[in-house]
């Protein structure tokens, strides 16, 4: 059985040390654990800028680096396991373990404690920073990282804050978010990235992509058993249930993340993805 190169780190010449003696490879290697030091950096199966993007990691996400080669990284992601490349620049090794979450769709990174500032960066909902301190400037509280930006401070909370919440609340903040292939940040997301993103921020673990939602995420229920925060899927696509009647999912036909009656979507979807091909429901 070939084993899904999307969760497996292995090249002829070089695999990862969990392989030994399922694939063949010249070497193996534990690998050298490392952290995302830019806002959100695409995730490639190819070091190659023109390669399409399997998926995106956001800043502080933790990951392990196998080879380091022309300025590309090869690399396994921890959170969901997705394996790829990213540019060399993107990641750091020694980083401090985040302490807090970025918790708004989006937010603003600046260079000091002051909002009049020109921003330094954009951060995604679900970006990892650790804070070292707290100011105050203009009656408005910021939270400090190590290299001296600041963040609003009600816009980020302690990791593990929300453990257990309504991802279905999270999911529709990013309502007229651009859809994005590949996209899992609050500037552009896909529709498994939605559906991940959004249980990842209550404190639950999915699956990267549609097709490994479709089978490893939750239990598979009946349409008639549908409810708010249950999953349909078709070939290639899956949205969230709002309520019984309405889905949120990211989608190429508005090219955002949209509300969409349940069965006028099913119409819609049809005639490129059949009817749905499962119910799922996630299982705390």
């Amino acid at each position: 059985m070939m084993l899904d190169r999307r969760l497996n780190a292995f090249r002829p010449d070089l695999a990862e040390a969990s392989l030994k003696g399922k694939v063949e490879a010249e070497r193996f290697v534990e690998g050298i654990a490392a952290r995302v030091a830019v806002p959100v950096v695409a995730l490639r199966p190819k070091p190659d800028l023109a390669s399409g993007i399997d998926t995106e990691l956001l800043m502080g996400e933790e990951v392990t680096i196998f080879e380091r080669r022309d300025g590309w990284c090869w690399i396994k992601a921890v959170s969901d396991g997705y394996v790829g490349y990213l540019p060399e620049t993107a990641i750091k090794e020694g980083a401090a373990a985040p302490t807090h979450v970025v918790v708004p769709q989006r937010t603003f990174l600046y260079p000091e404690p002051e909002l009049r500032k020109p921003h330094a960066a954009i951060l995604s909902m679900g970006s990892l920073v650790y804070v070292t301190g707290t100011a105050e400037a203009r009656g408005n509280h910021y939270v400090v990282l190590e290299d001296g930006t600041a963040i609003f401070a009600k816009h980020v909370q302690p990791i593990g804050y929300n453990k257990g919440g309504d991802f279905v609340d999270v999911a529709l903040r990013f309502i007229e978010t651009p859809y994005l292939w590949g996209g899992r940040s609050g500037l552009g997301i896909d529709c498994s990235g939605l559906v991940q993103l959004a249980l990842s921020m209550t404190g639950r673990v999915a699956p990267r992509d549609t097709d490994m939602q479709a089978t490893g995420l939750g239990q598979p229920i009946e349409r008639g058993e549908l409810k708010r925060g249950d999953f349909v899927f078709w070939k290639g696509h899956v949205a969230i249930m709002e309520d019984p009647e309405t889905i949120v999912h990211a989608n190429g036909h508005t090219m955002t993340v949209a509300r969409e009656n349940f069965a006028a979507a099913i119409e819609r979807i049809g005639w490129l993805y059949e009817r749905p091909t499962g119910y799922r429901r996630f299982i705390d």
